[in-house]
């Protein structure tokens, strides 16, 4: 304990080491997974919606397949398997919400570890942690890292992958087991279209191999360990539930059957200059330095893994944030080598320009936090209430502990980082970070009472007799269906079908006159309302 006390004086006086390694960088990696994960309702979108499946798996026993609210959900289990069981397990000390989206801290967290691996073996230990630190510094990973998402295991297959592939020849043993790992968790958590990169890349592994015999049988052994792991759930479906078996099939069917989209395929390309910044432009500049080299494993790996990856989601996907997330892996192995070989001019701009930027907005946030919390400025505090009608902010002195550490930890890092290749990236991954965690942490009453189904739920809840039998709806969205499950366990059904035409209860929602009118005359309006920040999106009840 005293030699433990002596090393933390020393690290607080001097600052980091960098390249930061063994404790250090899995204190910065984690501060990263963690920031975001807490504090919050299930938020509208992918958020809610999964949350609610993993929900309804838990509460109802039903961990065959996911459901939401009720119905089925054609979406492979392996995310809501997670979710469930870390929900099962921190439930007693989290809200439900919080200790289910541990499960996506779970899965960031081995996609960077995976990355590290990556990184080590193809540009060497001096390089490792460059790689973890890129991905984790990406703008948009940054946005869904800490949202319940089943991508996220799709992210942490990639990168288990690369890593595999990059150790085929040292440790097959172990690549084999990593790449089988990686394929079977992506099919079982992603789908079938994201798992084809995976196994499109193998041969080009191989092919580099010394002993390309050898390779093979490494690879055939991890491709035999994802058939054994992923085939018994679709085939026990398939046994149980053939309906859903296949339902979920024609799901994960469909993508692959459409027309290649090149277009579609500029579309993702568009995005990549702010949702990959900075490793876009520092993956260039690897190839720019290392283009006499191209051929070669180290960079051939991750630039044909890349290629790959955007031509699988120009065919099954519509170019969106969601799976562009699958791109990040390889540009951030990619842009390894670059971060680190920036000539002293680039890198002192983009170390000034990480430390002004963060630490301008990091002091934009205290700010919102002040007007929102202490009622100063005046102008800006009546400007909040515009943007959130009904919104009233509120002291919270554990918010304001949790962000004034760390915004002293990010002056901390900026007055005691050593001049360091790594000094720019690290400034800007954690102020990133830091600057994320101050938004989920001061302001995050704001974004709650903006982005929650919790009031409109409790208050239809509220409208409602203790025994008011089915619920018919219309027109509701899964994020909607989700959260009346989630929060007043209220589970409508379809207003079309046979049942929810019996049906004494009806909610309708939508933006216009004739998606919130009853088909009927003898419907009674007994409720209406909204989230804050929706104007145009209501949802009414109605009774007969």
């Amino acid at each position: 304990m005293p030699e433990l006390i002596s090393l933390l004086r020393t690290t607080i006086r001097r600052g980091i080491h960098l390249p930061p390694a063994g404790w250090v960088l899995a204190a910065m990696l984690a501060f990263y997974v963690l920031a975001g994960l807490f504090g919050r309702d299930p938020w509208k979108g992918e958020d809610a919606i999964h949350i609610g499946a993993a929900w309804h798996m838990l509460s109802h026993s039903d961990w065959l397949s996911p459901d939401l609210a009720g119905r089925a959900f054609h979406e492979p289990p392996l995310y809501y398997w997670s979710a469930a069981l870390t929900g099962k397990t921190f439930g007693w000390l989290l809200p439900m919400h919080e200790a289910m989206r541990l499960a996506s801290g779970f899965w960031v967290a081995l996609a960077l570890i995976g990355l590290y691996y990556a990184g080590r073996e193809l540009y060497g230990q001096e390089c490792a942690a460059a790689s973890p630190l890129l991905l984790a510094g990406c703008t948009g990973l940054l946005f869904h890292a800490h949202d319940a998402q089943p991508m996220l295991i799709a992210l942490a297959a990639y990168s288990g992958t690369v890593g595999a592939l990059s150790t085929l020849e040292r440790r097959p043993r172990l690549s084999a087991l990593l790449y089988g790992l990686s394929v079977a968790g992506c099919l079982l958590g992603a789908g079938i279209a994201p798992m084809l990169p995976l196994l499109a890349i193998a041969p080009l592994a191989g092919w580099f191999a010394v002993d390309r015999s050898k390779a093979a049988k490494t690879l055939t052994s991890g491709l035999l360990l994802a058939i054994a792991l992923s085939t018994p759930w679709p085939l026990q479906l398939l046994a149980v539930e053939p309906a859903r078996f296949h339902g979920w099939l024609a799901t994960e069917l469909a993508p692959l059957k459409t027309p290649f989209s090149f277009i579609g395929a500029g579309r993702f390309i568009s995005m990549l200059p702010w949702f990959a910044f900075p490793a876009l432009p520092l993956a260039g500049w690897t190839l720019w330095t290392r283009r006499q080299n191209l051929a070669e494993r180290p960079q051939a790996l991750p630039l044909a893994f890349l290629f790959i990856t955007l031509m699988m989601l120009a065919l099954a996907y519509r170019p969106r944030e969601i799976p562009t997330l699958l791109l990040l892996p390889p540009l951030a192995l990619l842009a390894t080598p670059g971060a680190l070989t920036l000539r002293r001019g680039a890198a002192n701009a983009f170390d000034w320009f990480a430390m002004m930027t963060f630490s301008l907005f990091t002091s934009l946030v205290w700010l919102c936090w002040s007007a929102m919390a202490l009622g100063w400025p005046e102008k800006l505090a009546k400007r909040v209430v515009v943007l959130r009608p009904g919104f009233v902010g509120h002291f919270e002195f554990l918010a304001m502990l949790v962000g004034l550490g760390s915004t002293l930890w990010w002056i901390w890092l900026i007055v005691t980082a050593p001049r360091s290749p790594y000094r720019s990236l690290t400034h800007w991954t954690m102020g990133f970070t830091t600057l994320w965690l101050l938004a989920t942490t001061l302001i995050l009453p704001w974004f709650d009472y903006g982005k929650s189904y919790r009031p409109v739920a409790q208050a239809i809840a509220q409208a409602l007799p203790k025994k008011h039998g089915c619920i018919a709806e219309r027109g509701l969205s899964d994020t909607q269906r989700a959260s009346l499950a989630y929060f007043v366990e209220v589970e409508p059904i379809p207003l079309e079908s046979t049942a929810g035409k019996e049906c004494n209860w009806l909610l309708l929602s939508g933006n216009g006159r004739a998606e919130l009118t009853p088909p009927e005359t003898n419907w009674i309006k007994v409720w209406e309302g909204n989230r804050p920040s929706e104007r145009k999106e209501k949802i009414r009840l109605f009774k007969r």
